[in-house]
């Protein structure tokens, strides 16, 4: 499910939200990454943003770690 789908199921969000979360995950793509891949990074990103994440640079730091971390 691409990126903007997993965002309008998430709930509502600003357009500069939608943007902030969007350039997470494109500095996050990993080479060789499948859908599921995809997916999982997409909605941990998206998790982490409701968490109260709300710096870019923090956000794509916690998208690159292992999931369990």
């Amino acid at each position: 499910m691409p990126m903007a789908q997993l965002l309008e199921a998430a709930g509502v969000f600003q357009p500069e939200e939608m943007a902030l979360l969007t350039r997470v995950f494109v500095a996050t793509c990993r080479k060789l990454e499948n859908n599921c891949d995809r997916e999982q990074r997409a909605s941990r990103i998206i998790a982490n943003y409701q968490l109260g994440i709300r710096d870019e640079a923090e956000l794509i730091e916690l998208s690159r770690q292992p999931l369990g971390r």
